[in-house]
């Protein structure tokens, strides 16, 4: 009903909007949602021009935020959707369509490895874009915070979703081994973070079927962008949560990335090595905050498509647990609690 009402309100919104921008009305279809309460349309022009429509609703979504992030990056030379129409009191926007080809669709149809390659070549520049934009004006996400994220893998991933709450001890356990893992994250070098920089909200702008929509790749639902860890983007990148790379792909862009990084003067550190160590500790914080999240998403939204992917979110969180003596309390966690839901035999 809430969704129906929503609709009707937009719908007249867009009925009102000048008629120099020949919005076709009856090609209002869905185009897609997420996993916040925005969800959004594509509408074509009498000249046969598609545009995107963004609902969302003013109690849940703050579309001003929207605006002034796209802002920035726009200024940084990102390709972001260029605002059309709005009204923010309203939750409503149109904004120009940077193509129905996210980076993920891609990777499901088959892509080629020379195209995924370089489609990925692509992304760590904008990368470089994204993270030279200004920041100053952008929430500081701090270790307090990263800390605060952590608490979802005990209270939505262990207890909830593997039915197997922590014990007063792995609470104690884990809180050292997380106070650890924050406060070194905290120390790294702070630029402009997008905070979901990987492939369902890249677009493939340059794409076979001979459209263009500007430099690749399009960058979208960066709304929740924060000033933080130089590392976090391209762990969100490598270690995606919806695409599995091997450790060799992984270590192959890592390397491009840091050496376009240090070309932009970036502050990466001098030697790769310290790098690799960086953003795996931060793909770690990262997807112990996922698991905690999918499982949310699951248990209290119905949206349970997200679980298909925690078997390769609880994977990156092995890969890197396992290489490091500081997480061996994390990895005996796991062991406990996903035996308990996959049936593993460690």
């Amino acid at each position: 009903m809430h969704d129906d009402l929503r609709l009707a309100a937009l719908t007249r919104w867009l009925e009102q909007l000048p008629a120099g921008l020949a919005l076709d009305l009856s090609s209002l279809t869905p185009a897609s949602s997420d996993a916040s309460f925005r969800r959004y349309f594509r509408i074509r022009t009498l000249q046969d021009q598609s545009l995107i429509v963004m609902d969302a609703p003013p109690d849940k979504e703050d579309c001003q935020t929207f605006l002034d992030v796209a802002r920035l990056l726009d200024q940084a030379r990102v390709t972001v959707p260029r605002r059309i129409a709005e009204d923010a009191g309203q939750g409503f926007l149109v904004l120009s369509d940077l193509g129905t080809h996210t980076y993920y669709q891609i990777l499901q149809t088959g892509a080629s490895d020379a195209r995924i390659h370089r489609l990925y070549l692509d992304a760590l520049d904008a990368l470089i874009k994204v993270q030279r934009a200004d920041a100053s004006s952008l929430p500081v996400y701090d270790a307090a915070r990263m800390r605060e994220e952590l608490g979802l893998f005990g209270q939505w991933y262990a207890a909830m979703h593997c039915q197997s709450p922590l014990t007063d001890q792995e609470n104690q356990q884990l809180d050292t081994v997380f106070s650890e893992l924050v406060n070194t994250l905290a120390k790294q070098p702070q630029v402009f973070v997008h905070r979901d920089f990987h492939s369902p909200n890249l677009m493939a702008t340059h794409y076979p079927d001979g459209a263009d929509f500007g430099p690749n790749p399009g960058v979208i639902d960066f709304q929740d962008a924060v000033r933080g860890p130089l590392t976090y983007d391209l762990a969100s990148l490598l270690l995606d949560a919806r695409t599995t790379w091997d450790e060799a792909q992984q270590l192959d862009w890592a390397i491009r990335y840091w050496e376009k990084a240090k070309a932009a003067n970036l502050p990466v550190p001098p030697d790769f090595a310290d790098f690799h160590v960086a953003y795996e500790w931060m793909s770690l914080q990262r997807n112990l905050r996922i698991l905690g999240v999918f499982a949310r998403l699951s248990h209290r939204d119905g949206k349970h498509h997200y679980l298909d992917h925690i078997p390769r979110v609880s994977a990156y969180v092995r890969q890197v647990a396992s290489r490091y003596g500081q997480f061996n309390a994390l990895l005996r966690v796991l062991n406990r609690i996903e035996k308990v839901e996959y049936g593993f035999s460690f």
